[in-house]
């Protein structure tokens, strides 16, 4: 009796089990961006799109400003080890563990949007691959504007900029840098504004969006839009997260990624006029830069993209690609 009466029970919670929908999944994205940033409200409207795509079985609640704890330079690692099952993976702040995932950032490489999608399509099956490697999927991949670089002072030339304490954010802007007699200064970019306050740095590398996003006219006077390099966000996806849901959520998050990334390039495309528009409304000198600095910048540079190959040999392959395009 007590045999049949387990096997009575057993057999309903199989039945009211196949017919209870699954648990949904509830996950936390961090990004160190603040809320403003154009990669933020990109992580918005994908999060959006997925609870609507799975009908509320996977939702994502995005954490900006870095508010979980959680640095640029960490990322690859910390959705690798599930401490957040999703989240943005800034490419060329990894290459201490990943150096191919620097090519972005040799100078001067590429000269505009369209070459960097040219590049992306060598480049991208490589993030993939690093991606898998480290126990995460790439969703979608999204570049910044091409960066400048903002000052204190007027500078017509590199001579100008010679000592000033830059900040940087890669091995590869740290190396560039150094090189046109500027001292860099590797920061995340939660250290960037209280360092401008404190004083410790005098100039920054990055894009006009984010010039905007720490308020730089409060600290600094000028940017020179020098373009040397670029670089992109993957937003990236533990596996065993991943792995964890079913094929039709699956197949769903993964063709609203692709939906989305076209149009997400095209936000970080006009992000640069509309945020160079605001530094000037806020009292920042657009500077020229001109054909003497540009010269002396790719001179000073021109042998990082060697010793990035005889550093990286794999990445032979994307740029002989690219080059053949």
């Amino acid at each position: 009796m007590k045999t049949l009466f387990k096997s009575t029970l057993a057999a309903a919670a199989l039945v009211a089990g196949s017919i209870l929908p699954a648990m949904a999944e509830d996950w936390d994205m961090p990004l160190p961006w603040p809320d403003g940033n154009f990669h933020t409200k990109n992580a918005h409207t994908f999060a959006e799109e997925v609870a609507k795509v799975t009908e509320g079985r996977v939702t994502i609640t995005v954490h900006s400003g870095g508010s979980l704890g959680f640095k640029g330079p960490e990322m690859l690692g910390v959705i690798r080890d599930g401490l957040a099952p999703i989240g943005d993976v800034y490419l060329s702040q990894q290459v201490g563990e990943e150096p191919i995932l620097g090519i972005e950032s040799i100078p001067y490489l590429v000269s505009g949007y369209d070459e960097l999608r040219e590049l992306h399509a060598h480049f991208r099956p490589v993030v993939e691959e690093v991606a898998a490697r480290h126990n995460q999927k790439v969703l979608y991949m999204v570049p910044w504007p091409a960066p400048g670089i903002y000052t204190k002072k007027e500078a017509k030339t590199l001579e100008d900029l010679a000592g000033v304490k830059i900040r940087t954010y890669s091995k590869s802007t740290t190396e560039l840098f150094d090189a046109i007699g500027m001292t860099a200064v590797q920061l995340p970019w939660g250290e960037v504004v209280p360092s401008l306050a404190a004083g410790t740095i005098d100039g920054v590398t990055t894009s006009a969006s984010s010039g905007v996003d720490g308020k730089f006219w409060e600290f600094l006077t000028h940017f020179y839009p020098t373009g040397h390099v670029w670089s992109s966000d993957a937003i990236t996806v533990n596996l065993d997260a991943w792995n964890g849901l079913s094929e039709e959520d699956r197949a769903a998050i993964e063709d609203a990624a692709k939906r989305l990334e076209p149009e997400f390039w095209e936000v970080s495309r006009s992000e640069d006029a509309a945020k160079m528009q605001i530094l000037v409304e806020n009292g920042m000198v657009i500077g020229e830069v001109t054909p003497d600095m540009l010269s002396a910048m790719r001179a000073a540079t021109e042998d990082q993209k060697a010793a990035f190959l005889a550093a990286t040999p794999a990445a032979k392959a994307v740029l002989d690609a690219f080059a053949g395009n």
